[in-house]
């Protein structure tokens, strides 16, 4: 069908087609909808329409009823039925993109439309009075609530209708209209549905650490903008301690890990379009070790070398006045964040009198006053974190009311709280301050995010913080040892935008029946099942004497040395189990990949196996090494025997520690096949900034296994040679688990297999 000439294909204003006519009249849209085949839309009621129950999107919409499915085997036509605003084409294109990388045809002929349209027009408020469910005895208005970032979307035996207030709410609607297009190319589906979708908090966000240990790659942090933006949320705060470039500051970020302004001025400007605040977080009292390292700095240090300002020192406030003075200028949103967690070192040096004499609250609070006073010229609110300041909420309700106008508490909590999280809370709420709560993914020094810690810790905390008056959410990624990859963190990041975008508690169950399908086009479960399986491997080790999960402790210990040796004692039990579940996660990821070429975030779902396989080597280094110290003992004690086959069971239980398929083989060829797929894996999202400290431990770790191999090959050659061995101790080889039988392929120890 040949494009009218009176309705824009939602091309920037002022392009050929509409800078010539503008269309006012809703006599001639009801035309046009009947020539492309939308029949008036007055005609459908939402009433009419079941509960959805099979659609599957994140976040799930407030209100939501789902209609017929629409094949788009020929493609799909997408229209502003009034002249096109700027930020509604470059949505609509944001949509025509993700189709196109799916192989959806659009096209002007195309039997199937998505008409777009802001409220205002007579066609508009009926999109949107039909949306409301029941009908009202008078045409609906979008309330206060919508308003903002609200959207009304309505079915059509041709397509769909979507209508909002703002730019904001065609944004987030052609969002989740994208979630309602299944599968790809000529099989490709649009689920219609009535949908009317407004947000719970105001302000829905995801703190990124980028200081300790990965800095992302530029085109890596315009991806998570995009991302989390399809997911709705709104605020991306990149995390700084020593990373971000001041020209103040030329000693602070380091070569190769350096966030520059020019980089942090085009990616606000990019954010922007996708309706992302951005909002900078550097560390202004704590955390601020990198930069006292410096001999320079030395004298504003609370304590040698340490990592918290000194509030004595008026030098130190100069110098945050100065770093956020250049924030401010190339960071134009309305937040500023000071940090100001965790001053371990307070009251420990230079300021140790002054907390002898006030007590510690005092006197963080009196510095976090000082810094809001002189900041108040850059008129930003301040975000800071609340972990101080909340032990002390008398202090909290005596802050003066400029200060409380001026700032924004941050409660953070990241493990679930049987108790709940009121007390993290309530000293701000109660204080009648402005309070966002903050969980976490659980990602941080682990081979693969805790989602067992994580989840509840976003779904309670998010929950409460709205029950208790929180006005945003900030879901947070740490990367304490340096380690985390990031396409680990997308499932965390995902339930985050569901629980701050949902009115109430987010479902665990439905977000966890979701992520497969919304995330990577995954249609049979198993993406969802494969997360589930690291889960329960998580939880197996946590059930342990040891409380442990899936750490990167629990990955790099040698299982020979003594900590090792404690750690084994406590993980035989669970051993089996524990690769059964990361190997089922691999099978299913395997299966999943043989079954459809066409998945999404394919990354992500690398780094998702990657932590199945690191989880299961944990389980077989500790298999392994129990095998090798139970074989040489076994060994040991037949080399005085003249027996024939004694002697060749000798040489084959040497063989089967050393040799081209040996214990020891199996050790570092694991490490070696997981180094190379994680330094894959970093490089994907990552600058090669500070890669090597954690390439240099697999180095260090297959090293040692090398080693361990020469000694052993020394022994089999001493056999050889004299007929005699070394003892165990020798090697470095421990004696063997009580009760295990030193003869070769007699089983596993006891208790090394479950009672499953």
């Amino acid at each position: 069908m040949a494009q009218s000439p009176h309705f824009c294909p939602c091309a920037p204003l002022g392009s050929p087609g509409i800078s010539t006519f503008a269309i006012n009249s809703f006599t001639v849209i009801t035309m046009f909808l009947s020539r492309i085949g939308l029949v008036l839309l007055s005609s459908f009621s939402a009433s009419a329409f079941a509960p959805a129950q099979s659609l599957k999107i994140i976040p799930v919409p407030r209100e939501i009823h789902d209609a017929a499915d629409q094949s788009l085997a020929n493609g799909i036509e997408i229209t502003c039925a009034t002249p096109c605003d700027p930020e509604d084409a470059f949505a609509i294109d944001d949509l025509k993109t993700a189709l196109a990388t799916r192989n959806i045809s659009v096209s002007a002929s195309a039997p199937v439309h998505i008409l777009v349209t802001r409220y205002g027009s007579p066609l508009s408020r009926s999109i949107y009075a039909e949306s409301v469910s029941p009908a009202p005895a008078t045409p609906a208005q979008p309330t206060a609530a919508f308003q903002p970032e609200g959207y009304a979307i309505i079915p059509d035996s041709k397509g769909i209708a979507l209508t909002a207030v703002t730019s904001a709410g065609v944004f987030y609607g052609l969002q989740t209209i994208k979630q309602l297009i299944e599968g790809d190319g000529s099989q490709a589906v649009l689920h219609t549905a009535t949908i009317r979708d407004w947000p719970a908090m105001k302000y829905r966000g995801l703190s990124d650490d980028l200081s300790r240990g990965p800095v992302p790659t530029f085109d890596f942090q315009k991806k998570q903008i995009r991302t989390i933006a399809a997911f709705k949320i709104n605020i991306y705060s990149p995390y700084f301690e020593h990373t971000m470039q001041y020209t103040s500051l030329p000693l602070m970020a380091p070569p190769g890990g350096t966030f520059t302004q020019a980089q942090a001025r085009e990616l606000v400007a990019y954010a922007a379009k996708y309706h992302v605040t951005i909002i900078p977080e550097q560390e202004a009292f704590g955390h601020l070790h990198y930069l006292l390292n410096w001999e320079q700095y030395s004298p504003i240090a609370e304590t040698p070398h340490g990592h918290v300002f000194a509030p004595s020192q008026s030098e130190a406030q100069k110098l945050t006045h100065n770093m956020f003075s250049e924030l401010a200028a190339v960071y134009p949103g309305p937040f500023l964040h000071l940090g100001a967690d965790e001053t371990v070192d307070l009251g420990k040096g230079q300021t140790k009198a002054d907390v002898d004499a006030q007590g510690l609250g005092p006197v963080y609070l009196g510095y976090l006053q000082k810094i809001v006073a002189d900041l108040k010229p850059l008129n930003r609110k301040l975000l800071f974190w609340g972990d101080i300041a909340m032990h002390d909420p008398d202090l909290v309700k005596q802050l003066p009311p400029d200060f409380k106008q001026a700032t924004i508490a941050v409660a953070w909590e990241y493990n679930p709280q049987p108790r709940g999280f009121a007390k993290f809370i309530t000293p701000f709420t109660d204080a009648h301050m402005e309070t966002w709560v903050a969980p976490g993914i659980n990602n941080w020094s682990r081979v693969y995010p805790n989602w067992n810690n994580a989840l509840p810790n976003i779904q309670q905390f998010t929950l409460q913080g709205q029950q208790l008056g929180a006005t945003g959410q900030l879901n947070t990624i740490w990367d304490d040892d340096g380690e985390t990859l990031a396409d680990n963190n997308w499932y965390g990041v995902l339930f985050g935008a569901e629980a701050a975008w949902h009115k109430g508690e987010a479902s665990i169950p439905a977000f966890q029946s979701s992520y497969g399908s919304v995330f990577h086009g995954d249609s049979t479960g198993k993406i969802d099942e494969a997360q589930k399986e690291i889960m329960a491997a998580h939880q197996i080790l946590h059930d342990t004497p040891l409380k442990t999960d899936a750490s990167d402790l629990v990955f790099w210990v040698d299982p020979w040395s003594t900590d090792g040796q404690h750690q084994a004692t406590r993980l035989r039990p669970i051993l089996s189990d524990l690769r059964l579940h990361a190997e089922r996660a691999i099978t299913l990821l395997a299966q999943v990949r043989t079954s459809n070429p066409n998945l999404r975030e394919t990354d992500a779902i690398d780094a998702l196996e990657l932590g199945a396989r690191r989880v299961d080597l944990i389980g077989l280094k500790y298999q392994l090494t129990d095998e090798i110290a139970t074989s040489y003992a076994h060994a040991f004690s037949l080399q005085t025997s003249h027996k024939k086959e004694d002697r060749e069971e000798l040489s084959r239980e040497l063989s089967d520690i050393n040799s081209a398929n040996g214990k020891l083989q199996d050790l570092r060829n694991n490490y070696s096949l997981i180094r190379d797929l994680y330094e894959t894996a970093w490089l994907k999202s990552n600058r090669p900034y500070f890669l090597r400290n954690n390439l240099e431990r697999f180095d260090l770790t297959i090293q040692l296994w090398l080693q361990r191999i020469d000694k052993v090959r020394t022994a089999q050659r001493q056999w050889s040679n004299s007929q005699s061995l070394p003892p165990a101790t020798d090697l470095g080889i421990p004696n063997p688990p009580a009760g295990c039988p030193m003869m070769n392929n007699a089983g596993p120890c006891p208790n090394a297999r479950s009672s499953k």
